[in-house]
């Protein structure tokens, strides 16, 4: 059905990707960038993170080494900090840009903010639409069950679009205690703030296009639901 809809490829497909591969081009520009520039503290991304956390009274949290570039995560079912070699060991604006926004979502779900604890409760239903979503396509095309299939879209992509409305603000929030606790521990200079705040920016637009194509996705189906009804 869509892959051959030209409304679908001009209008969801080719605008999604564009903007993701924006986003991506965006955050690789500013990560290399601020990857080989010193921080003028000497600090590891390690060492940033692991004193935000004692400054916010997350003492035993522990801030492990993971595999990957960018896969830098806080897993709130371990409450630990996963920071990929780079920025593990790396003393750069990006490596504690970068540590330091993990950091933040600790202390996020310590504070028990809104919006962390319902995206955190999203992520079940979110995973499993995520699963669900190519066999249910293949079953619609089998089964020739398209208007129900379409049904069945609008509600996988309202789950989804949901959970990244609700990761956007989680992420800026993130960013934005980061931003704050490396300058108030003066663990980046005044001249370093335009750096840090780059790479977290470019950062935040994975978000922004993820929602943007959730967004073409859900609207697409919500327009084909209506037009199958007529």
């Amino acid at each position: 059905m869509m892959f051959w809809d030209s409304h679908y490829l001009l209008f969801v497909m080719l605008p999604g990707m564009l903007i993701g591969l924006w986003a991506q081009m965006k955050l690789r520009a500013a990560y290399g960038k601020y990857s080989r520039v010193p921080v003028e503290s000497g600090m590891t991304g390690t060492e940033a993170a692991r004193r935000i956390l004692d400054q916010a009274g997350l003492n035993n949290m522990p801030v492990e080494e993971v595999e990957g570039q960018l896969s830098d995560h806080y897993d709130p079912t371990k409450r630990a900090l996963f920071l990929s070699s780079d920025n593990f060991n790396g003393r750069t604006i990006a490596a504690v840009g970068v540590a330091a926004h993990e950091a933040g979502h600790a202390w996020q779900h310590q504070a028990a903010w809104g919006l962390f604890e319902l995206r955190g409760a999203l992520v079940p239903a979110t995973q499993l639409a995520n699963m669900a979503w190519m066999g249910i396509l293949l079953l619609g095309f089998v089964l020739h069950i398209i208007p129900h299939f379409i049904l069945i879209a609008v509600a996988i992509f309202s789950v989804m679009t949901l959970f990244q409305l609700v990761t956007l603000p989680v992420e800026y929030d993130a960013s934005a205690r980061a931003k704050e606790q490396l300058f108030r521990l003066g663990l980046v200079r005044e001249d370093e703030r335009a750096g840090v705040s780059k790479v977290l920016d470019a950062a935040a637009l994975t978000y922004v296009a993820a929602l943007v194509n959730s967004l073409l996705q859900l609207l697409y189906y919500i327009s084909a639901a209506r037009n199958n009804r007529s």
